[in-house]
């Protein structure tokens, strides 16, 4: 029996996708999707005044690697087709798109092969392969049943103002935006005008925390009920999630709350606790802003390029180094000064070559960010805090701004789209992927150097 030329196109085109190493196939994935999206956006459908071709190229790969940056107002330029456009981008870019291939697979086969699942280990950054069936089900039931939720909660905030359909609307769109830590807003001032909001607050972040932790944790977390028994992994990301948006809330609180331009112009003490929290949770790649960040201190926003630079959790809708990599650097350079042989967490020892990856991402990372920070000192003329601050922010797929997109010029797109690819893919990832494969033959004598 002759198969229909459309399965065996499809055929084709998985074979040859799933030829390639994982990292290529990850990377040439966003592209992929961010060009597609380019292409729909630009359409005369997409907008009510017409987009050019680095507007929508600029918001395609924005929404694809989840950044939230934007160099149009997303509320009033697009339609509801170019909405709707971003929706789509900003779920198959926070999932990844090859998560999507390989599920679609999974379904009609029943089965994963060693080829598919290296492909799925590599877009969910899981080491192991033995439970992909598992964070696969728990990252796509968990998805819909938080979007769906958030929809609904969101709907007693927007309902009441905007009417049925169009708030409802507002809370899905939003809702999405928040879990897939896309950051894009239908309103020009982001949350700003729910600063002292609970309920905008609660669910905004709630979404964009679960969303950023990490499938593998989900995953975990819903199969066992108690804490001793969760994995490593687990354990180091639920405890770190915790202290650090915690520190992040104090320092936020303690630098802007007399600052007259952000919390200070909360009437009510409530409403600056609740400004301090989000912003300081947010900067962990979900893009929303409930107060101007141009008017932050620069203290602040120095803190909150350290939070954007750590990002979420491995194998999560968020970016950065990802706050495990951050955690295996500081109890490594803990056992150094303690003069410990192997770094220890939660009773188990580090692997050595853990660390030295997550030193490897660090440096890698360090160096796409001061690169893109240096080419942007050349091609804008704006004050080195505000171009720093986007670097990072592009880099950890953020979002986050202090007024420099939307006047950027066309290299310092252009420099803003390769720090979005490079932060959604990843570094170690990137350098996998442009890495020769064959390995030295030549193992040389262990020679000294004097360090430090």
């Amino acid at each position: 029996m002759r198969q229909a030329p459309t399965h065996r196109i499809v055929q084709q085109l998985e074979k040859r996708l799933f030829s390639l190493r994982p990292p290529q196939a990850l990377l040439l994935s966003f592209i992929g999707l961010s060009l597609a999206g380019a292409l729909l956006l630009k359409s005369p459908w997409a907008s009510h005044t017409g987009t050019s071709w680095s507007q929508a190229l600029f918001t395609a790969v924005s929404a694809a690697t989840v950044t939230g940056l934007a160099v149009v107002d997303t509320g009033t330029h697009f339609t509801l087709f170019g909405q709707w456009v971003l929706l789509f981008l900003m779920q198959f870019g926070g999932l990844g798109l090859m998560t999507f291939g390989v599920f679609i697979i999974y379904l009609a086969q029943d089965r994963l092969s060693m080829q598919h699942r290296a492909t799925l280990s590599e877009a969910l950054n899981e080491p192991g392969h033995g439970n992909l069936h598992s964070v696969l089900r728990a990252m796509f039931g968990f998805t819909i049943v938080m979007e769906a939720a958030g929809t609904v909660l969101l709907s007693f905030q927007w309902v009441p103002e905007l009417g049925w359909s169009k708030g409802i609307y507002y809370s899905f769109f939003h809702a999405v935006s928040a879990f897939n830590n896309a950051g894009f807003s239908l309103r020009a001032d982001s949350l700003v005008a729910y600063a002292g909001s609970p309920l905008v607050n609660s669910v905004i972040s709630l979404l964009f925390i679960s969303g950023g932790i990490g499938f593998g944790v989900i995953a975990d977390v819903t199969g066992k009920r108690r804490f001793r028994d969760y994995a490593l992994h687990t354990k180091a990301m639920l405890v770190g999630t915790l202290c650090l948006n915690l520190v992040a809330m104090l320092v936020v609180l303690a630098l802007e709350y007399g600052n007259p331009a952000t919390l200070g112009a909360l009437p009510e003490p409530g409403a600056r606790l609740w400004a301090a929290w989000f912003q300081g949770v947010a900067p962990r790649t979900a893009g929303f802003n409930s107060v101007d960040m141009a008017a932050m201190l620069p203290a602040t926003a120095f803190f909150i390029m350290g939070l954007m630079f750590i990002g979420g959790g491995s194998g999560s809708t968020a970016s950065g180094i990802k706050l495990s990599t951050f955690i295996v650097m500081l109890v490594a350079t803990r056992a150094f000064l303690r003069s410990e042989e192997r770094p220890v967490l939660f009773g188990r020892s580090v692997d050595p070559g853990l660390i030295l990856k997550a030193m490897s991402i660090g440096m890698i990372s360090l160096f796409c960010v001061v690169t893109g920070t240096f080419l942007l000192t050349i091609t804008e003329k704006a004050p080195f805090i505000d171009i720093a601050f986007e670097a990072v922010s592009a880099f950890g797929t953020v979002g986050l701004s202090r007024g420099l997109t939307a006047s950027l010029t066309l290299p310092g797109q252009a420099v803003i789209m390769v720090l979005m690819l490079i932060g959604r893919v990843g570094p170690l990832t990137l350098a996998f992927t442009l890495a020769n494969r064959d390995r030295a033959r030549i193992q040389y004598p262990v020679g000294k150097l004097t360090i430090g």
